[in-house]
């Protein structure tokens, strides 16, 4: 079981390196990854088991937060209310095909797993991504994501290039927010 002790923090070279692609069948291993990975985000955002284990939530996770320098994500975007999430799977070499000019941002800006210190400001992102990936299977997909699911797979794929959230902050006007842009949360 992934706990918070298994997950990198700021500083660690996995985090600022390019992962490499993945080739199938997977093997055991990185099969149990991808298994694991989608259990610890269920894990955080169950509130008992956060509570017994000190999880932080999370709604994506990518392999190199966890060392591991391979181009895996993990996302568990939850519905509304009692619904099924809206997107809880792993992805395998994940591309942005393409990307709205328009922005998107976070009211509150963002966080990350692998950062324990609070970030103020602004990470502007597309608004709607179309993205190519692979399942555990190898099977591929394309798929169009808007708004916060969009931005959640934005920020994960960051991780496979070596991207921190931090690094969109507009270094002059961190809470600089464009004419135009979609704010979520407000």
């Amino acid at each position: 079981m992934i706990t918070m002790k298994d997950i990198v923090l700021e500083g660690h070279p996995a985090l600022r390196k390019r992962a490499e692609k993945l080739t199938f069948p997977l093997t055991q291993e990185q099969q149990e990854l991808a298994k694991e990975m989608l259990e610890f985000l269920h894990n955080s955002q169950n509130p008992e088991i956060a509570e017994k284990y000190e999880l932080r939530a999370g709604v994506g996770l990518a392999a190199p937060q966890l060392g591991k320098s391979i181009q895996m994500i993990a996302l568990l975007v939850p519905g509304f209310e009692d619904e099924k999430p809206i997107l809880n799977e792993v992805w395998i070499n994940p591309r942005i095909m393409r990307e709205s000019v328009k922005k998107a941002c976070l009211k509150e800006g963002e966080g990350c797993l692998s950062v324990e210190r609070d970030v103020p400001g602004i990470v502007l992102r597309s608004e709607r991504i179309t993205v190519k990936y692979q399942d555990v299977n190898g099977d591929e997909f394309v798929r169009t994501l808007t708004d916060y699911e969009s931005i959640v797979v934005q920020h994960e794929i960051d991780h496979l290039n070596g991207v921190m959230f931090y690094d969109h902050i507009n270094k002059t006007q961190p809470m600089y927010i464009p004419k135009g842009a979609v704010v979520i949360g407000e």
